[in-house]
């Protein structure tokens, strides 16, 4: 298992900067939004080129949403989608982090014909499948978050993730964890992992409050065994708030994942 962070997350005027200092601070490897790297992909390149640390993702960053009522809007977020898993083949990366859908739905509700969850999860299958093909091209998988229940109505679980990526079917498409989300949404965490497996390909690390982790009341330990267990071996990234200075926050943060890593 490998150390991650946000590239928002880390002090500095410039991605050369923020490379410099997550290497000083023990990551292995800068998660990039989506958004700069749809225009700046070259300037990114560079940045990178002889650097010890690695993309290990890419962060959403896409127009429109896959699951909107306006077609042109479903189209916008594929087409960006494809550019941003094309750019993430390029420059390494494990996986695009994919949430489907924010709030509530947007498609019409057809019952008693068809609910609009069961319409919502068709149609995201339907999707889904095209573009893990894609995916597998280009060397970057889409990886499919949850959410908690107060972010989206639709894939909560682990579960649900896996249920989806399982009925798309390609091989490009895979889950990602996020324990903040977990811990509002999984009875138990550790056994999400595991009823998962190897379908997860990535993690996103916060506390139970979204600080820093160490500072909140999450089991680290139990979750990083399961994964363990399961064989992961990707990047872990961290997506959360920071309280104290950053550079100190994050210093602390590293100490503490690596002594539960183990």
């Amino acid at each position: 298992m490998k150390l991650s962070v946000q590239e928002g997350m880390l002090p500095g005027r410039c991605l050369e900067e923020k490379l410099d200092r997550a290497a000083a601070l023990g990551f292995d490897g800068i998660e990039l939004g989506g958004g700069g790297l749809r225009n700046g992909f070259d300037t990114v390149q560079r940045a990178l080129a002889g650097h010890s640390v690695r993309v290990s993702t890419i962060c959403s960053g896409y127009r429109g949403c896959l699951l909107d009522a306006d077609k042109a809007q479903r189209d916008l977020a594929v087409t960006d989608i494809e550019v941003l898993l094309q750019a993430g083949g390029a420059l390494g990366a494990v996986g695009l982090i994919t949430v489907p859908l924010f709030g509530g739905p947007r498609l019409p509700d057809l019952s008693p014909l068809r609910n609009v969850g069961d319409l919502e999860t068709d149609l995201l299958v339907e999707i889904l499948g095209p573009l893990g093909e894609t995916a597998q091209q280009a060397g970057c998988l889409v990886l499919v978050e949850p959410l908690n229940r107060y972010e989206t109505h639709l894939i909560n679980r682990l579960s649900q993730a896996v249920d989806v990526v399982r009925r798309a079917g390609a091989k490009g498409l895979a889950i990602m964890a996020d324990l903040f989300h977990m811990s509002i949404e999984e009875d138990d965490m550790a056994q999400a992992v595991r009823a998962a497996g190897k379908r997860i390909r990535h993690v996103h690390l916060a506390d139970s409050q979204r600080w820093q982790p160490g500072t909140g009341h999450t089991d680290f330990g139990a979750v990083f065994r399961a994964l363990r267990d399961v064989g992961f071996r990707d990047y872990m990234a961290l997506e959360c708030g920071l309280r104290g200075r950053p550079g100190t926050a994050l210093a602390n943060a590293v100490t503490f994942l690596k002594e539960h890593m183990g």
